[in-house]
């Protein structure tokens, strides 16, 4: 096996870079759902991705990117709305309690999960492509280190994440579903930095806590109020 530092290296910073931010929403799908399996929708999205880049190699690169980022855009554009309205229903049953609205779809969530690993794999594949017939064992050293940094980091992360109350989690993941449909929509246009993801984050939290708390009953309100979606279902 001959390793090429410079390779490695690059496969080591490609990967880590584009899965930080997978796992970044695998955590908060996972804090706002309860269940494991949304990990295991994002490591399938990722591996449906990755596995026939070494199996193709750069027959992965003539996928459209624009078609692959718009498409993913609108998804998450959806789901990121949806889990918005969950997060207005979540803060209204902890100020009230007794309002059994419906949950938000945790198949929506898995196909979240799922889109966001596709497509940071994707974003990775494309670079990794470039590097597998320069040296085949250090892009795949690289890959395999960067993934490995990334799960233990989210491991470690865990601990820390499980303590922000629901309705908050969902507000944060409502944020960073939109903040990407945001950015993977205008890239699919022009060429945008990943740092243009701060500030969206930050917009749509703001957007998205203000909208969950609007029309909201005060703390200790009974449960005879009624719901956020119950009014306007009630009226038709």
């Amino acid at each position: 096996m001959s390793i090429d530092v410079g390779i490695l290296l690059a496969a080591l910073g490609i990967t880590t870079l584009e899965m930080v931010e997978a796992s970044a929403v695998g955590l908060t799908l996972y804090h706002a759902s309860k269940r494991p399996a949304v990990f295991g929708a994002v490591a399938a999205g990722t591996i449906a991705v990755l596995i026939p880049t070494l199996i193709l190699g750069r027959a992965i690169a003539l996928l459209p990117v624009f078609y692959v980022r718009l498409i993913a855009a609108v998804l998450l554009l959806y789901f990121g709305l949806r889990l918005a309205k969950s997060a207005k229903r979540a803060l209204f049953r902890s100020r009230v309690g007794g309002f059994h609205g419906e949950e938000e779809s945790h198949r929506s969530l898995m196909v979240a999960g799922f889109s966001v690993g596709a497509i940071e794999a994707f974003e990775a594949a494309i670079v990794l492509v470039a590097l597998l017939p320069v040296n085949f064992d250090s892009t795949i050293f690289g890959l395999v280190t960067g993934i490995v940094v990334v799960v233990l980091a989210t491991l470690i992360l865990q601990s820390q994440v499980r303590k922000v109350k629901q309705a908050s989690m969902k507000i944060a993941v409502s944020a960073l579903l939109l903040s990407f449909s945001t950015f993977w929509g205008a890239e699919s246009l022009i060429p945008v930095s990943d740092l243009f993801l701060i500030p969206f984050f930050g917009l749509f939290a703001l957007l998205v806590y203000t909208y969950s708390h609007m029309g909201l009953p005060p703390a200790g309100a009974t449960s005879s109020v009624k719901g956020p979606d119950e009014g306007a279902s009630q009226a038709q």
